[in-house]
């Protein structure tokens, strides 16, 4: 609509869009738009331009220059470009299939250009700047209509019947040819989705910079609160989108100690379930930037370390998957590029990349190298990539050529559809100029670098380990890629994300432990002696029977005693005398000898032994020697200080300090601060720091295999007691049921006809009705119905909602169930009577009620039905519900007549007094939208889900009542107990996707679960009960929650349904089972005195 305003929904499907989409409403907001960059001269649109005019009639060279020189683009186009294009055009490419792209007669000597036979039609048909994507067209048969196109990967992998989906129709495939997949209708049958694989653009520089001042803004609050505030008031994100996107940043700033953004970027590393390591560069610079930057980065280590590596980038990071050889100082490696030498270094990165071959195809086309039409046909796109190849093969013969054959770098031609593509590859997959000013910023300091070495990836961090193969910079497929090996933990607040950059201590002992060996005999002795290149005195005498072995061995002459106090070079003894260090005695094993005689030249042994000959022919530096012996030290020892190791061998720390760089070069030991508490830089060896990660990661993990949805099924009825030989007995037990089931909305009807006798052994009803009456449990109704309903339902009825409740924590439920929108229900003039009376005097019996009001007995039971209908009231007892839905002529008679019989057990008189529900009164505001539970009611409410299923997960939630917080909410919540050791995390129940949680001794009757041999126990439960969970947990149909439904289970499986009083078979059974089954199903739970009100 011209004048109109334009209007947009933006749906984020992963946070990091969610950050994105923020920024965006920022930009808006502050009115900023996209710049748009205009190519400069690009080679191949002019090498097309040039055929399409001198097609046309001849040109003098000079004259079609100027001409060219009044575009734009072409402004600043240099005469020898042009110059070069003429004659790539005149004199075409020598290609293996002939001679080949000539569209020109050049008349060198008078100037002047004409078209060649030929030319005039290339340029009609394969004009054009937009390259082909070689999608296949799909037909529609009989009619051999053109419906649309699917990508070409889509066609190739797709079968004759396969079903797809184009716009809202569903399609069959016939056939595929080249080029077409023909299709007839396949009128509504479910199809799959086709997929198209491209390039899409990369972020823009704008909004890139407004994500990075969305995230500072986000990080300079003092607070959560203040910065949701912040995001809501000014940019007018939801509250909710708001809370989210806070909590994800906060909780990324506590891993990684910053945000990063366009002044900040932080390095992430951390261990893999391989060994391996990650990388992970976070920098908010966009696609173009980073794809330029890691790739450079995946050459540099590629020379560096000689060993090809996977990398990625997306938008906001870089991830370079490290092997087990690599080890380096964090921070260096913002220094491994500089701004004067990355660009032929990309260059030579980006030719063996996808980019380049795909980017050159066009070019080639666009050029009219490639003619897309020939003899009035389309070229299949696999001719054009076979004549691109040879094409490129007669201009640019290194890049084709055997990597064996090729010395250093390949040469690049000065070849102008070479140039325009390494350009477009430069310029616009890549920005080369915003990756140079980058490394000029870090390089000045105007760009801060933060290095973290974290236990497992940070928040931040999954977006790029998750990455799509369109993110990648190699060719590794997703099925070899190293990110795989990584698992990710759950999230937890900001407080517990914070753990990330700390080792556990208990794990460092741990693997110190494990480390240091165990020799239980001399042999073994000498062994260790062998893999920890010595041990002191001290050392071993900390093992009471080592002392023994060691003289064994030197009696054996296979180990020596060196004192490495009495050394002739006098400046190392002045050095540790310095250092404040005493003499030490250290055991050396023979075949270790030779370097420790390098070390220790004038050193006296004891006894005086020799190494044995294939050890002593070894010729060793002193350098060397300390290597290797400061290597073995570290297998033996976890995190230690390089002061440490120096000490123990009486050396000067700077003798050492060359020895673990060389092992950090060669990958085997890595430096930083492991040990929390301590200020010191500290040295371990790789493969004992890998496993420190690993337990780090795993403590208070209670490690369990996943169990199928069969066995958590039959670990749900162990858990809430309703296999019949584990029914709980006597009416004691009646108050933990209800604290277990509490805000679990059942019809009215099915608590005493099912719910409580699933569960209870010969239940009563008194048991519930002593249990309210003592003030120890309510009854009510949590959620009102809609106004409208008001009329229509004058009274309870067998399936209303209700619910039974602890007296103590009902006011937290009345607040988690909010009211629906819109104008309270109208009431009748009795029921607003009967309230009116409430209100005034509190909570009143039954004939205070009738004497206040004036109004008939019938009047006031039919106002008080009504009340009890909207949610409105409550009684003492849980008879007074039971009274409502008992048929008038099965009720006990007002005064305690006679004149029905002795099975009218119930009636409105015995049902104590009634109240209103405070949260609930008629004329309450209503409440509008959805409003965020306090934290103690998320708590309660979480901790019941777990009391009520033991493991809790979102699935179950659909089981639930719908008034329920979001999931995200109590996401929260579990994690912190999570986090305060409370419950557990983890994977208890296989297939179900997302967080789970569990409660400590629920994960001991889960494993217990597993292992129990099946019982062949039936079990019939009703369709209103938490345990109908067929469709949710376990496969089949869903059975409504309806009272008189049933489901079968036996051993966890769904055997059969009772649906509107028919059986519907789930499993297949011999005929003696069906009975039995079938027995099970209908049989009544409830005894004959409750048979009054429920039938």
């Amino acid at each position: 609509q011209v004048g109109g305003v334009p209007k947009a929904r933006l749906f984020p499907l992963s946070r990091d869009e969610l950050v994105e989409c923020g920024a965006l409403l920022d930009a808006v907001r502050l009115g900023e738009l996209d710049r748009l960059k205009i190519p400069p001269q690009p080679l191949d649109v002019l090498a097309q331009q040039i055929v399409a005019e001198v097609a046309a009639h001849e040109w003098p060279e000079d004259a079609l220059f100027d001409l060219f020189k009044c575009a734009y683009p072409y402004a600043n186009l240099s005469r020898e470009d042009y110059l070069e294009v003429v004659r790539n055009l005149a004199d075409g490419f020598n290609t293996r299939r002939g001679h080949r792209a000539a569209y020109l007669h050049r008349d060198a000597v008078n100037g002047v250009l004409r078209g060649r036979r030929g030319a005039r039609l290339t340029a009609l048909t394969s004009g054009g700047a937009i390259p082909d994507t070689a999608d296949y067209d799909v037909v529609l048969e009989p009619a051999g209509q053109l419906v649309g196109t699917v990508n070409e990967d889509f066609a190739v992998e797709s079968l004759a019947g396969d079903i797809f989906q184009l716009g809202n129709t569903s399609y069959r495939i016939l056939r595929i040819e080249a080029g077409r997949v023909r299709v007839d209708d396949a009128h509504g049958q479910p199809p799959t989705i086709p997929f198209w694989l491209g390039e899409a653009p990369g972020r823009s520089d704008e909004l890139s910079h407004a994500v990075s001042r969305l995230r500072a803004e986000v990080e300079a609050p003092a607070d959560k609160p203040s910065a949701v505030a912040q995001l809501t008031g000014q940019m007018g994100i939801a509250p909710a989108a708001a809370g989210q996107l806070v909590d994800y940043l906060y909780a990324a700033r506590a891993a990684l100690g910053v945000l990063p953004t366009q002044k900040t970027i932080v390095l992430e590393r951390f261990f893999d379930e391989s060994g391996g390591m990650q990388l992970i560069i976070h920098s908010p610079f966009g696609s173009r930037i980073n794809r330029a930057w890691g790739l450079a980065l995946r050459k540099r280590f590629c020379v560096k370390f000689n060993f090809e590596l996977q990398a990625a980038a997306t938008e906001d990071a870089i991830v370079i998957s490290l092997s087990t050889s690599h080890s380096f100082p964090l921070a260096d490696v913002a220094r491994y590029l500089h701004s004067k030498t990355v660009r032929p270094l990309l260059v030579q990165a980006l030719l063996d990349a996808p980019m380049f071959a795909a980017r050159w195809r066009w070019s080639a086309g666009i050029s009219l190298a490639l003619p897309r039409f020939r003899g009035g046909k389309k070229v299949p796109a696999q001719l054009q990539r076979m004549r691109s190849e040879d094409l490129l093969a007669a201009v640019f013969p290194d890049q084709i050529a055997c990597a064996e054959n090729i010395v250093g770098e390949r040469e690049v031609p000065d070849h102008p559809l070479v140039s325009q593509a390494i350009y477009d590859c430069l310029h616009e997959a890549m920005d080369i100029d915003g990756l140079e000013q980058l490394l000029r910023n870090i390089e000045a300091g105007a760009v801060q670098i933060v290095a973290r070495d974290l236990t497992g990836p940070s928040p931040l961090a999954l977006e790029i380990l998750t990455a799509r193969p369109y993110a990648y910079l190699d060719d590794a497929p997703l099925e070899e890629r190293r990110t795989q090996a990584v698992m990710s933990r759950r999230w937890l607040d900001d407080e517990a994300a914070a753990d990330l950059g700390r080792l556990d201590v208990a794990a460092i002992d741990r693997v110190r432990a494990e480390a240091w060996p165990e020799a239980v005999n001399a042999d073994e002795l000498h062994d260790a002696l062998l893999s920890l290149g010595f041990v002191s005195e001290d050392e071993a005498e900390i093992r009471a029977e080592w002392p023994s072995f060691l003289a064994t061995l030197a009696e054996a002459r296979r180990a020596t005693r060196v004192d490495v106090d009495d050394i002739a070079d006098v400046s190392a003894a002045r050095a540790s005398a310095a250092a404040g260090s005493g003499g030490k005695r250290l055991w050396v094993a023979a075949e270790r000898l030779p370097q420790f005689q390098c070390v220790y030249p004038y050193a006296q042994w004891s006894p005086p032994i020799d190494a044995p000959d294939e050890f002593a022919r070894h010729v060793w530096s002193r350098e060397d020697a300390l290597v290797e012996i400061v290597r073995s030290r570290l297998e033996g020892l976890g995190p230690v200080t390089g002061a440490t190791i120096a000490n123990s061998l009486q050396l000067p720390p700077h003798d050492v300090e060359p020895a673990l760089l060389k092992l950090a070069a060669e990958g085997v030991a890595m430096s930083g601060m492991f040990t929390p508490g301590s200020a010191d830089l500290e040295w371990c060896d790789r493969t004992l720091l890998a496993r420190i990660h690993r337990y780090t990661v795993k403590r208070l993990r209670q490690e369990i295999e996943p169990v199928s949805s069969q066995n958590f099924v039959r670990f749900l009825c162990r858990w809430q007691h309703t296999i019949p030989s584990e029914r709980r007995q006597g009416p004691d037990a009646l108050d933990a049921i209800i604290m277990q089931l509490q805000g679990f909305e059942a019809p009215a009807a099915a608590w005493e006809s099912e719910i409580l006798p699933a569960r209870l052994e010969n239940y009563d009803f008194t048991w519930l009705d002593d249990l309210c009456l003592s003030g120890r449990a309510v009854w009510t109704r949590l959620t009102r119905p809609p106004a409208n309903t008001a009329a229509n339902n004058p009274g309870p009825i067998r399936t209303t909602p209700v619910t039974l409740l602890p007296r103590r924590s009902s006011p937290i439920w009345t607040r988690a169930a909010h009211a629906p929108s819109g104008e309270p229900p109208q009431l009748s003039s009795r029921a607003q009577a009967v309230a009116d009376h409430l209100r005034a005097h509190g909570a009143s019996f039954y004939d205070e009620i009738v004497e206040s009001t004036g109004l008939l007995r019938t009047q006031v039971e039919d106002a008080l039905a009504e009340l009890v209908a909207l949610g409105l009231v409550s009684s003492d007892s849980f008879a007074g519900l039971r009274a409502l839905l008992t048929p008038s002529e099965r009720r006990k008679p007002f005064g305690g007549g006679k004149r029905h019989r002795r099975s009218a057990l119930f009636g409105i008189e015995d049902a104590g007094r009634w109240a209103l529900i405070k949260r609930s009164l008629p004329n309450a505001a209503p409440v509008r939208g959805y409003a965020e539970p306090d934290p103690e009611t998320l708590e309660h409410i979480a901790r019941t889900m777990l009391r009520r299923y033991g493991v809790v997960f979102w699935r179950l939630l659909q089981r639930e009542a719908a008034w329920l917080p979001p999931w995200r909410e109590l996401l929260r919540v579990l994690r912190r107990l999570e986090a305060r050791g409370d419950i557990r995390g983890g994977r208890f129940v296989a297939g179900v996707s997302g967080e789970q949680f569990a409660l400590p001794e629920a994960v001991g009757l889960l494993r217990e679960t597993r292992r129990a041999p099946l019982s062949n126990v039936f079990i019939s439960v009703s369709g209103a009960d938490p345990l109908n969970l067929v469709g949710i947990i376990v496969p089949g149909p869903k059975v409504p929650a309806l009272t008189h439904n049933r489901v079968l289970y036996r051993d966890g499986v769904p055997i059969a349904a009772l649906i509107a009083g028919e059986v519907q078979w789930l499993e297949q059974l011999e005929l003696s089972d069906a009975r039995a089954a079938e027995d099970a199903l209908i049989k009544r739970l409830a005894g004959s005195p409750l048979m009054a009100y429920l039938r």
